[in-house]
C-alpha cells in the first residue's frame, strides 16, 4: 500500500513550496490485516516535515522522534499522548469494520487514514486540516469555516449527515485547529528552533538524455532544508506545469532532502528550456540550463594520451642508448689493457698472484 494522498500533504511534498512557513501534522493509519513490521495502527507527528513523535499498536507507547522533543517535553506529556492514542487505536478498529460493511466487503486488506493539523501562515493567518481516506481514496474532509464535511461518495455521506447533525463535533474540531493546534505548534517551534529554522542551500544538477530526436531533461536538487521547495521547468521563460513530471520530496540520511523534476523536449529546442528552483535558503530563484558535454573533450583526452605515449617512448629510447654506450665503452677499455700483456702474465692477472 502506498501512503495515499494524505501523507504527501502531511510531509509538504510535491512540486510547489508549501504555502505556510510552519506546519503541524498528525497522520494516523489503520489496517485490517496487520503483519510483522506492519502494525494494526500507527500515528506519526510532524513539524515542518520533521518527525517529532511516533506511536504504534505493537509498542503501545507514544515516543519522541526528535532530540529536541525528548529534551523539552516531560514524561507526563508522553503518558497523556499514549493514553489518547490507545483510544484512537480502538476507534480505528471499529471504523474499519464499519466501513467494510458499508462497502459490502467481506474481509481482505483495507486501510483507514486520518490526517489533521494546522499551518501558521506568513501573514499571521491560520489554516487547519482534517481529512480521512479509505483504501487510499478520499473519504471525508472537514471545512472549519463552514463547520461542514465534504463526502467523497455515498458511504461517506452517512458519516457526513451524522456528524453535521451534532454541531458540537464541528465546533470542537474548529477550536482544536484554530487554537490548541497552533498553540502547540508555536511551542514545538520554540523547542526545535535551532533545527527547524536552519537553511541548507540545494545543490542543483541538470542532466539530459537524447534519443531519436527527443531530449529528456532532468533537474535534481539535493541537500536542502527545509523540505519545501519548488522545481519548475521553463520554456522561453514560461512555466511548463502540465508537461513536467515530478518526484516526491524525500529525506536524506543527514536530515536534508532531495527532489527532482523532468521534462521531454525536442533536441533542437534544448536551448529554450531552463530549470527554476525556489527555496527558502536562496535569496532569489535559481535558473539552471543543461550544458551538454563538449564533443571536443574526447578528442583532447585522446591527444593528451598520445602525447604521453610519445614522450614515454622517447625517454625509453634515450635510456636504452645511454646504457648501450656505457656497456660498449667498458668492453673496449678492457681489451686495450690486456692486448700488450703476455699470455702467462695475463693469466696471473686473471687468477691472482701465486
Amino acid at each position: 500500500m502506498g501512503p495515499g494522498p494524505l501523507l504527501a500533504l502531511a510531509l509538504g511534498g510535491g512540486g510547489a513550496a508549501a504555502s505556510g512557513p510552519h506546519s503541524l501534522r498528525y497522520f494516523y493509519t489503520g489496517v485490517s490485516e496487520p503483519s510483522p513490521g506492519l502494525p494494526a495502527f500507527v500515528s506519526v507527528g510532524y513539524v515542518d516535515g520533521e518527525t517529532i513523535s511516533c506511536y504504534d499498536s505493537e509498542t503501545q507507547r507514544d515516543e519522541p522522534r526528535a532530540a529536541w522533543m525528548a529534551a523539552n517535553v516531560d514524561q507526563q506529556y508522553w503518558d497523556h499522548e499514549t493514553q489518547k492514542l490507545q483510544g484512537w487505536q480502538q476507534t480505528f478498529y471499529v471504523d474499519l469494520d464499519t466501513l467494510q460493511k458499508r462497502y459490502n466487503q467481506s474481509g481482505g486488506y483495507h486501510t483507514l487514514q486520518f490526517m489533521y493539523g494546522c499551518d501558521l501562515l506568513e501573514d499571521g493567518g491560520i489554516r487547519g486540516f482534517s481529512q480521512r481516506a479509505y483504501d487510499g481514496r478520499d473519504f471525508l474532509a472537514f471545512d472549519k469555516d463552514t463547520l461542514t464535511f465534504t463526502a467523497a461518495d455515498s458511504a461517506a455521506e452517512i458519516t457526513k449527515r451524522k456528524w453535521e447533525a451534532d454541531e458540537a463535533i464541528g465546533e470542537r474540531m474548529k477550536h482544536y485547529l484554530e487554537n490548541t493546534c497552533t498553540e502547540w505548534l508555536q511551542r514545538y517551534m520554540e523547542y526545535g528552533k535551532a533545527t527547524l529554522e536552519r537553511r541548507e542551500r540545494p545543490t542543483v544538477r541538470v542532466s539530459g538524455k537524447e534519443s531519436h530526436g527527443l531530449l529528456t531533461l532532468s533537474c535534481r536538487a539535493h541537500g536542502f532544508y527545509p523540505p519545501s521547495i519548488a522545481i519548475n521547468w521553463l520554456r522561453k521563460g514560461r512555466v511548463q506545469a502540465q508537461e513536467t513530471k515530478r518526484g516526491s520530496t524525500d529525506p536524506n540520511s543527514d536530515g536534508t532532502y532531495h527532489a527532482w523534476a523532468s521534462i521531454e523536449a525536442l533536441t533542437a529546442e534544448k536551448d529554450e528550456y531552463q530549470c527554476r528552483v525556489e527555496h527558502a535558503s536562496l535569496p532569489e530563484p535559481g535558473l539552471f540550463s543543461w550544458e551538454p558535454q563538449s564533443n571536443l573533450l574526447p578528442i583532447i583526452i585522446g591527444v593528451v594520451i598520445a602525447a604521453l605515449a610519445i614522450v614515454a617512448a622517447i625517454v625509453g629510447f634515450v635510456f636504452w642508448k645511454s646504457r648501450s654506450a656505457r656497456d660498449g665503452g667498458s668492453s673496449s677499455s678492457g681489451m686495450a689493457r690486456g692486448a700488450g700483456v703476455p699470455l702467462p702474465e695475463r693469466a696471473r692477472l686473471q687468477h691472482g698472484a701465486d
